[in-house]
Parts: C-alpha cells; sequence; structure tokens
C-alpha cells in the first residue's frame, strides 16, 4: 500500500543501493536528483490526495454499501447563505453534515443552532481555516481543533467525534495531532469544485457523473450556486431511487462523543 512510511522506505533502500554503488562505479548525480524528486511529488500528491490515506486513515466513502445511498456534506459555514441550505434539505427531507469553522461559530451561532435543531450533524473543520494550517506544529493544530470543539459543544451540548482538515490536506503534523484529539477524518470521493466553478449546472453535472452508492458528496454552503445546484442534486436523488443518509448510517461511525 502506498503510503508515507512505506514511501520513505523505499525511498532510503534506494538511496542506499545508490550510495553504495557509487562505491565501485560512476553513478551520474542526476539519479539522485531524480530520486528526490520522485519522493517529492508522492509526498505533495499524497498530502492533497485525501483519498489516498497516505498519511492517515480518512473516511472518504463505504466502498462496501451497495445499495444507492450517498452522505451529503458542506464546508466552512456557518454562513448567511446556509439558511437556504437547510431550506433545500428541508424540502426533500434530507440530512447533512456540516464541517463549521470555528470563526464561522462564533460569528454565527443562531445558525449553526437551527443546523442542530433540524437534526444535521456537525463536525469540525479547524478554526481559522488558514492556507498555512498544513503547516502548523502539531500543539497549534490540537489548539485550533480543540478551540472549535468547544465552540460547537457549546451550542450543541455534544463533542464532535468529526474532523475535516482544510482543503483536504494532510501530512505527520496534522496526524499528529489527530493522535490527540481522537477524530474520525471524514473526506470525500465525490469533489463539487463548487468553490471554483460558479455555474450551478456545471457544478450539478459534475456531481451528477461522479455519484455512486456509498459516495460522499463535498459542497460549501457559502454560495447561492451551492444552493441551487444542491437543489438540482436533490432531485436527481429522488427521480434515480438513490437515498440521503447520514454520515454515521453511511459509515457505521459515531458522530459525538457519548
Amino acid at each position: 500500500m502506498l503510503n508515507y512510511r512505506n514511501t520513505n522506505i523505499v525511498f532510503f533502500v534506494l538511496l542506499a543501493l545508490l550510495l553504495l554503488l557509487s562505491f565501485f562505479v560512476k553513478v551520474n548525480w542526476w539519479l539522485f536528483l531524480l530520486l528526490f524528486v520522485a519522493r517529492f511529488i508522492v509526498i505533495i500528491t499524497g498530502s492533497t490526495q485525501i483519498p489516498l490515506n497516505f498519511f492517515l486513515k480518512a473516511y472518504c466513502n463505504n466502498p462496501l454499501e451497495k445499495e444507492k445511498k450517498v452522505a451529503l456534506t458542506f464546508d466552512d459555514g456557518p454562513h448567511e447563505m446556509t439558511l437556504l441550505v437547510l431550506d433545500v434539505l428541508k424540502k426533500y427531507n434530507a440530512k447533512a453534515t456540516f464541517f463549521c469553522i470555528g470563526k464561522n461559530v462564533e460569528k454565527h451561532p443562531e445558525i449553526l443552532k437551527k443546523v442542530i435543531s433540524e437534526g444535521h450533524i456537525v463536525g469540525n473543520h479547524s478554526y481559522d481555516h488558514s492556507r498555512l494550517f498544513d503547516f502548523y506544529r502539531k500543539d497549534r493544530l490540537v489548539e485550533e481543533i480543540a478551540k472549535t470543539d468547544a465552540l460547537i459543544e457549546k451550542i450543541s451540548g455534544k463533542k464532535t467525534n468529526l474532523f475535516r482538515p482544510p482543503f483536504g490536506v494532510t501530512n505527520p503534523s496534522i496526524k499528529r495531532a489527530l493522535e490527540v484529539t481522537k477524530h474520525h477524518v471524514i473526506g470525500w470521493n465525490i469533489r463539487s469544485l463548487d468553490g471554483i466553478i460558479k455555474n450551478e449546472k456545471l457544478v450539478f453535472n459534475r456531481i451528477k457523473k461522479l455519484i455512486s452508492p456509498g459516495g460522499i458528496v463535498l459542497l460549501h454552503d457559502t454560495s447561492l450556486q451551492s444552493v441551487n445546484a444542491l437543489e438540482q442534486l436533490l432531485q436527481f436523488i429522488e427521480e434515480n431511487k438513490y437515498k440521503v443518509v447520514s454520515l454515521e448510517e453511511l459509515l457505521d461511525i459515531k458522530a459525538y462523543e457519548d
């Protein structure tokens, strides 16, 4: 299995072989460079592709699910648009998981209360969702995650077990932090790209092509195109006999501590 540990083992074995070989024959310097570049590419790919489980185990779907069940997840709220998302979900009697940013919880506590009161699950998506998040050291990561946990617990009365790393990036520091906080890491296998694509039809069509039993859909509750794409998606799900289920049901995990 391709992961960080195995990558390092292969790298150091190959490096040792090249060094040993260099005692007997001339070894071109570019072979060493090629080895380092290959390791760099593999690690960057593993860091940015959460379904690879390169540094840690992340739940990105349920590959054993044969029934037409999917889970909906929303990142980066709570936000004013969250209210419109909730209206669409209620219209189709669908439940979702909202991965919330701590500073947005502080800004919109009433919206988070509404999310919870309507039966949706809440997860942790860091405190500030900084672009530097994956460069933080373990202690700061633990502090960020714990701070957001506390904000969610203050409103919900429950401590969430679910964490989604900003941008889906993982690395050794994040792994060590999560060994402390004990969260389940939640990824996705159906990425809508609604944070990049501004055309709701293109967002919907992308999801439609990727949807399959056991899938986890990533959307954002921060834009009108996402709200409109969600409406089209739920119509499609209804027409094609899919069922929206919670992450707890899809993955057989607990969203909150007992």
